[in-house]
């Protein structure tokens, strides 16, 4: 009971959070805002440069989507704390990968299961193709192949590239006063994998996808 109502209240912060801090807002290019995927679960891919990318995501949405959306997260994060867990499983709700292959057993098929099994239970998912944070001046890390796996594994799929601008100078490195800056997410049209296509050229289209999001005006 004391975890459900602190869960609540978590979830409430971060709402907070995103919209009075960051005034979050999402812009939709050429996809409809109230239903960008039909009535499918899709799959939302963007840039990570900060651990707030999640729940800026996420708090964007439609509340109707928001609802059925969930994070994918690295277990090894996520788990190592009490409040990380709290926050992982009863706020974002968020399908928990095993990066390591040792700790699922060698199982190299797992993270792809794991996935296909949310979205057949009807959820939209949230996923950060590069792997890890971006940490360095460029603009985005090569991406990993789970994403062309799961779109290989489930060839209808839906797949809406997103940018994430400005978060990572909410809270830069070292500081603990959040700064109140405006953030947006920009969501581009659904893309998927072609019949044609082998891993790098998905992999190469997927990363221009998201690019060309971070070149267009955010503030409009």
């Amino acid at each position: 009971m004391f975890e459900t109502f602190l869960a609540f209240l978590l979830k409430l912060a971060m709402i907070g959070f995103s919209k009075i801090i960051t005034g979050a807002r999402a812009v939709w290019d050429d996809v409809d805002a109230s239903q960008p995927a039909g009535l499918k679960p899709c799959v939302y891919f963007a840039n990570h440069r900060s651990h707030g990318d999640f729940a800026l995501l996420w708090t964007v949405l439609p509340l109707s989507l928001r609802a059925h959306t969930r994070p994918v997260a690295g277990a090894e994060y996520w788990r190592a704390t009490w409040l990380r867990r709290l926050i992982a499983t009863k706020v974002l709700n968020a399908v928990l990968i095993e990066r390591d292959p040792a700790a699922r057993g060698g199982d190299q098929d797992a993270p792809i299961l794991q996935m296909q099994a949310a979205l057949a239970q009807g959820d939209s998912l949230i996923l950060f193709p590069e792997g890890t944070r971006n940490l360095t001046d460029e603009p985005l890390l090569a991406l990993k192949s789970g994403l062309f796996h799961l779109a290989h594994a489930s060839p209808d799929l839906q797949l809406i590239p997103a940018w994430i601008d400005n978060l990572h100078r909410v809270m830069p490195k070292g500081e603990l006063i959040p700064l109140p800056l405006l953030c947006t997410v920009r969501f581009g049209a659904p893309i998927q994998l072609a019949a044609t296509e082998d891993k790098a050229q998905f992999l190469n289209r997927a990363r221009e996808a998201m690019l060309s999001l971070s070149t267009r005006p955010m503030y409009v």
